[in-house]
């Protein structure tokens, strides 16, 4: 298995290229704002061929770079029909303007080919095995894709901005809600085995394990105790 990530733009929002192996073909999760350059350089490293582009959600720093990514290799964009809408609208998504100067470096709008998710959905891509789990509370929209365990290599949990080490991504934006929040950790993260591999929106990688013994969000939903008072993060 190859997953190559990195941090993009000004909201350092984490895209990952992931591939049976290198020389393969890949998916591409989430290539947020001035990932494009960052994706064309990991693509030749590795020498792959994307099919796909797969995302959490439909935030600006998230899917900013989609247009350009997929009109590059003619490859379809998968978002969730709840945040579709955010591709060509961003400043609704967010409730107030990004800024004028950031909103000039951007191409707002949809790639020719938009498909839509699903929860429980399979996603069989670049020779990978995706499960959808609609996981809203950051947006409505919001999707995890986990990959199984196979061979030596743990279960994948690509999580968006529902879980990140140490915190959750925050709820007080358009289509945010904390109750959708807790909900949707407590259904899509909680049966997830300790050894599950976490990789996130914002941040550094982590465990479900990890963050079952530390993350007060996912402590406190354990325990059904309801909503927490601690920092959140993300756009």
């Amino acid at each position: 298995m190859l997953i190559a990530g990195f941090p993009a733009g000004a909201w350092g929002t984490n895209c990952y290229l992931v591939a049976p192996a290198a020389g393969e073909e890949c998916v591409i999760i989430d290539p947020g704002h001035q990932a494009a350059q960052g994706v064309e350089d990991a693509l030749k490293k590795h020498r792959l061929k994307p099919v796909a582009v797969i995302l959490t959600h439909g935030h600006i720093d998230h899917v900013a770079s989609v247009v350009p990514v997929c009109g590059a290799h003619d490859v379809p964009a998968w978002i969730h029909p709840e945040d579709r809408y955010m591709m060509s609208d961003p400043e609704k998504a967010l409730g107030r303007s990004i800024g004028m100067p950031l909103m000039g470096e951007l191409t707002v709008g949809e790639p020719d080919d938009v498909k839509e998710l699903s929860d429980g959905a399979r996603l069989e891509l670049a020779g990978l095995d995706l499960s959808v789990a609609h996981a809203p509370g950051h947006t409505k929209g919001s999707v995890t894709f986990r990959m199984p365990e196979a061979a030596d290599v743990p279960s994948v949990f690509f999580s968006g901005d529902l879980l990140f080490a140490g915190s959750i991504g925050r709820t007080d934006l358009p289509g945010g809600d904390m109750a959708d929040m807790l909900d949707s950790l407590a259904r899509v993260c909680l049966p997830l085995d300790d050894s599950t591999v976490v990789l996130s929106g914002h941040g550094p990688q982590t465990t479900i394990g990890q963050e079952r013994a530390t993350n007060p969000y996912l402590r406190q939903v354990a325990a059904g105790q309801g909503s927490v008072d601690a920092p959140r993060r993300g756009m």
